[in-house]
């Protein structure tokens, strides 16, 4: 027994360890680095232009995270809690940005809106320079990012609201009208998860840097990312990143104190489906404004895309420019989810079951490198590993593979752990006690069980792998860059023909790993 139990406070110590090794040691590291030098700080967070790019980042994340919550939460009740036709349909269409990079919509936007686009072809080149003036600002980066981000808040309430036990909902309804049930049942129990939602969307917007960088609004992660790539100056980078380090870190605070120090109730009763409010004759009209919504702010960008890239010498020449960048970027994305799955799984083990000592802060260190921009993970992993010792691994794609295992490993592991959390103890403390290893019961006993789980986990984070664009700028190799990448590079001198192309062929990849996750079901469901 005493040797079973070494073997598994081995394997999670390791895993823990590979979490400190690939995202808590750079971040420590560079910390430290720049506080050897001050004047780092003082000339950086004393000049007013960083402030004034503080302003604008803060203003920008502000406006999207309004912005996403007031139509996402509506429509997320719209779409669990009535009638309304093709709610599936609706729902698909307003995910689909979170398949790929927000730049992607930039782009798409700017075949609409730019000096060249369908409205300046249409309305004549004066509206043109208009428009292009308000898309190449603030106003045009809140719209991207708000579209780019509102699925998160959409799909959030949207599960909470259908983890809400519907026989409260059923018993409410005795006394009341479906608006006071929602408005005192509905609502209040999934408030952890439209919270949660802002959180996550007032952060990544504050991260994000492709659609600001295509866009010309300087942001904070842009700035950190000219700090380093232009000067090469880690302790002005690293002061530079002091803001969203801090943001980030409000963002942990509000997740540990505020969404965790709540007790809710949840789950189905005997598998009962929850009731839908009837539309009555607002039924049609109301799917007919939101099909129109719908078809303003994604249809219309993406076809404009497909209108500009979709042709044979555009598509060619994509192709031609960066056919290996696409197949490096499925490559490392993945290695990367598969490393990812596999140190979810444990992870997941330790925060269940709280097998170590510091099971939260595990949890909490996860959640603070997926909070962080990928700029300042990236500044971190270059300074503890672009030495001559460990040159083995920074001059490969391996170091780029780190990068994603540090700032994407909360999001395997929290789809693993939600698998636990409908996965009975009892399971494996039976074959403890009938004698099974370690390693038996985990290969024999719970990845088999945890398989859907772990196949999500797979798929979603090789998605993120995919659409992230800010690592691969920093880590990747000379010769070995991804496809989100090699876009930005081009997009300085490429015509607009390429980039569109190059995004189509971006939007294309997503399909990999649906397809895997597609076949992954299906022989499921025939070995059942």
């Amino acid at each position: 027994m005493g040797r079973l139990l070494i073997s598994r406070q081995i394997t999670l110590w390791t895993a823990v360890a590979v979490l400190i090794i690939a995202g808590v040691l750079p971040l420590c590291l560079v910390l430290a680095t720049s506080l050897a030098d001050v004047g780092n700080y003082t000339s950086t967070l004393g000049n007013a232009r960083i402030w004034r790019i503080f302003r604008t980042s803060l203003v920008l994340t502000v406006l999207t995270t309004v912005l996403a919550g007031f139509a996402g939460i509506p429509l997320g009740l719209l779409f669990a809690r009535t009638d309304l036709p093709m709610r599936r349909v609706l729902t698909f269409a307003l995910s689909m940005p979170l398949l790929f990079p927000p730049y992607i919509l930039a782009v798409g936007w700017y075949e609409v809106l730019g000096r060249g686009g369908l409205l300046a072809q249409w309305a004549g080149s004066p509206v043109g320079e208009v428009t292009s003036r308000w898309l190449f600002g603030l106003p045009g980066a809140v719209l991207v990012l708000t579209t780019a981000f509102l699925p998160v808040v959409l799909l959030l309430t949207m599960t909470y609201v259908n983890a809400v036990n519907p026989t409260l909902e059923q018993a409410a309804r005795l006394f009341s009208g479906w608006p006071a049930v929602i408005r005192s049942i509905t609502i209040p129990l999934a408030a952890p998860g439209v919270l949660l939602s802002l959180v996550l969307v007032f952060l990544l917007t504050m991260g994000e840097f492709g659609a600001p960088a295509f866009l010309r609004v300087t942001v904070f992660p842009v700035a950190t990312f000219t700090e380093l790539t232009a000067f090469y100056n880690f302790g002005a980078a690293t002061a530079a990143a002091l803001p969203l380090v801090a943001v980030a870190l409000l963002g942990l605070t509000m997740e540990q104190r505020v969404l965790r120090g709540k007790s809710f109730q949840f789950g189905w009763d005997g598998g009962r489906e929850p009731s839908l409010l009837p539309l009555g004759r607002i039924r049609t009209p109301l799917c007919l404004l939101v099909t129109l919504a719908v078809l303003l702010v994604v249809a219309l960008p993406l076809g404009a895309l497909v209108f500009r890239g979709l042709s044979l010498a555009a598509l060619g020449e994509a192709w031609d420019r960066a056919g290996g960048s696409a197949a490096r970027s499925l490559g490392y994305s993945a290695v990367s989810a598969t490393a990812l799955a596999g140190l979810g799984f444990f992870l997941a083990y330790v925060i269940h079951r709280r097998a170590v000592v510091c099971w939260r802060w595990v949890d909490a260190a996860m959640l603070f490198l997926f909070t962080l921009p990928g700029t300042v993970i990236g500044i971190g992993l270059i300074a503890l590993w672009n030495r001559r010792s460990t040159n083995w691994i920074y001059a490969t794609p391996a170091i780029l593979v780190i990068g994603y295992v540090a700032q994407y490993a909360v999001i395997g592991t929290r789809i693993i752990l939600a698998g636990f959390a409908q996965t009975s103890s009892a399971v494996e403390e039976a074959a403890e006690v009938a004698g099974a290893g370690w390693f038996r019961r985990v290969f024999g006993i719970l990845v088999p069980i945890l398989g859907p789980s772990i196949t999500m986990s797979w798929v979603v984070t090789f998605l993120f792998c995919l659409r992230d664009v800010s690592l691969p700028l920093l880590l990747a190799p000379p010769g070995y860059d991804t496809l989100t990448a090699r876009t930005m590079t081009l997009m300085a001198n490429g015509s607009a023909e390429l980039i569109a192309a190059l995004c189509l062929l971006s939007m294309s990849l997503t399909a990999v790993p649906l397809i895997v996750y597609g076949a992954a079901r299906r022989m499921g469901s025939k070995a059942t």
